[in-house]
């Protein structure tokens, strides 16, 4: 649940930062802020970083999946128009392409049981999102288009990350990887931002407490409970939690941006729970 909740903080993250800086430059500073953070906690502790550089290498990756692809074409998406709710339930895609995918990469079986409950969350999804996507327009769909295109690339992102990291990192001082992937991730984001993007950041109160909170929370506090969810169990259970994210960022939204919670959202977000509790249990 801690997951959770701080997880979907991330799309109202992307909204408070989005008016004041560059998606990708953004991103570019957080994961060197983060890098940093982590890599000075990590020798504080005498912890033991990776002695082949193929170790290196397959953490430098995980993070460049887990991290720059998939915030990458989040925040680029939301700073591009398409609205956070729509991000959210794009983010519904991941638990069905993992559990797609599972058995053929991972190995894992997927039961009936789980597939039942992926299915459940799926609809309750729907339900908590439908009153935003009833409100767009012809004209507002066409112009989101290409973000939605650029999301649904970064969900993948993140679920090839999953499974890159549940077979190739299994191992490892969470805090010494933790560091390398945010290296890796930052070798990739930062090219892209020199490359597409004027480096623009305003620092403003709203911008530093969003970096702040990006940094500490979700960066090193988030990242590091997926992690742990993905090394002490299936991919597949770690990735049925996300369903619980959209409507979590409903009710965020409800409270800091005064946004209303009509009565099928909260019957979606009831079915998305008990979809949740059937994908994750264990048999």
């Amino acid at each position: 649940m801690a997951f959770v909740l701080i997880w979907s903080t991330g799309w109202i993250s992307a909204r408070f930062g989005a008016p004041y800086a560059d998606p990708l430059t953004f991103l570019s500073i957080r994961f060197a802020l983060a890098g940093v953070v982590v890599a000075l906690l990590a020798w504080a502790a005498g912890a033991a970083w990776p002695a082949k550089r193929r170790d290196v290498a397959h953490a430098m990756t995980s993070g460049a999946l887990l991290h720059a692809v998939y915030l990458g074409g989040v925040w680029w998406a939301i700073a591009r128009g398409l609205p956070a709710g729509v991000s959210g339930l794009i983010a519904a895609v991941q638990p069905i392409l993992t559990a797609i995918l599972a058995p053929a990469l991972v190995h894992e079986r997927i039961s009936v049981r789980q597939w039942l409950g992926i299915g459940l969350g799926f609809v309750g999804i729907g339900l908590v999102l439908l009153p935003k996507l009833a409100g767009l327009g012809p004209g507002e769909l066409a112009t989101v288009a290409g973000p939605i295109g650029v999301n649904l690339v970064g969900m993948l992102g993140v679920t090839l990350g999953s499974f890159y990291q549940k077979r190739f990192v299994p191992t490892g001082d969470l805090r010494t990887v933790t560091a390398l992937q945010y290296a890796g991730a930052f070798l990739v984001v930062a090219p892209a931002a020199l490359w597409l993007e004027p480096l623009r950041v305003e620092w403003n109160l709203t911008v530093v407490l969003t970096m702040a909170w990006s940094v500490l929370a979700l960066s090193i506090g988030a990242i590091g409970l997926l992690l742990l969810l993905i090394r002490n169990g299936a991919v597949s259970r770690a990735a049925a939690l996300i369903y619980l994210v959209p409507p979590a960022v409903a009710i965020e939204a409800y409270l800091l941006f005064g946004e209303t919670l009509a009565p099928i959202q909260a019957l979606g977000m009831a079915a998305t729970a008990a979809g949740v509790a059937l994908a994750t249990r264990k048999a």
